[in-house]
């Protein structure tokens, strides 16, 4: 992979797995997720990654209007890399899916390469529900697939190629990072690749330390000198995978999306305390953190003047 001495931080700030009831900290209001948006990049993330919640239920929504809320806020408190979801809310359409990032063009976009079983039914034993569709929302996953064809990754890179952004390639399992050389090797993504490696969630990769390495190894041998290499994690694997990750060279992704937690049994209060949680980390290892401008000269982005927001 691309060598670099600076580590991109990104954060996720809400994603569509949490829900409401989970954590009193996980932002859903345009106002929670534009102040923990402009707290993480305060704190030093590089990138924001961006899901929209529904006002008044906060359940996932890719509706325009609910992302036009907080976009402009951020834009104007903050340089960071706006990087929005194509992934989006379990079981929605590609025509949602794309519907915010083909409106809004941002500087990266989410782009998921493959099918796979994703399950997070295993959240809804917890309980203490406070709104009605989050149980079920949870439980539908025993029977869920999270579509990302060979067509929709197409349609997808395609359409927001046009726009000039560019992308977080999510894989969540080794045949994932094979579809990415496919595309690659089609000329209809270009280097380099910024490629998010997720372990963690049921249906994907698992959350060991072997299968990190040969997440590496394989896109090592698929990209060459063609990639960053960025590590994200579920639940409490979270912080000591990125740190194994940054070790290796990589670039680290944390926030409220992956991992409600900031340690045994403490809910993080913010995704700001994510962030300062890893740069803590960081500087132990004699690592820096990228500013902004350095992550968009990195991942060769269109920049901030050139957005749709």
């Amino acid at each position: 992979m691309k060598r670099s001495n600076k580590v991109i931080i990104s954060c996720a700030i809400t994603g569509s797995i949490h829900t409401p009831s989970m954590s009193p900290n996980l932002p859903v209001t345009a106002d929670q997720i534009a102040e923990q948006a402009i707290g993480a990049a305060e704190a030093g993330a590089a990138i924001l990654h961006l899901h929209a919640r529904q006002e008044g239920t906060g359940k996932p929504t890719q509706d325009i209007a609910e992302y036009a809320k907080f976009l402009p806020r951020i834009r104007d408190s903050s340089n960071a890399i706006i990087n929005i979801t194509t992934g989006a809310g379990l079981g929605m359409t590609m025509d949602q899916r794309l519907a915010a990032a083909n409106h809004f063009k941002p500087e990266i976009a989410s782009m998921n390469m493959g099918s796979f079983n994703f399950n997070i039914s295993g959240a809804a034993k917890r309980g203490g529900f406070e709104r009605e569709w989050e149980r079920p929302y949870l439980e539908m996953t025993t029977d869920f697939i999270l579509s990302n064809t060979f067509a929709q990754i197409e349609r997808g890179v395609t359409e927001l190629s046009e726009l000039g952004t560019r992308f977080e390639f999510e894989c969540y399992d080794v045949g994932h990072l094979y579809n990415l050389a496919h595309f690659a090797d089609r000329g209809m993504i270009k280097p380099p690749f910024f490629v998010q490696s997720i372990f963690g969630i049921l249906g994907g990769i698992g959350p060991d330390p072997e299968n990190l390495m040969h997440m590496k190894a394989t896109a090592d041998r698929l990209f060459g000198s063609d990639y960053y290499l960025s590590i994200l994690a579920a639940g409490r694997h979270q912080f000591p995978f990125v740190t194994m990750g940054a070790i290796l060279g990589g670039h680290v992704r944390v926030g409220l999306e992956d991992n409600l937690y900031l340690g045994r049994g403490e809910l993080a209060p913010s995704n700001a305390a994510a962030v300062e949680k890893i740069k803590r980390i960081l500087a132990e290892l004699s690592l820096v953190p990228a500013t902004p401008d350095e992550a968009r000269e990195m991942l060769d982005t269109k920049g901030f003047a050139n957005v749709g927001f």
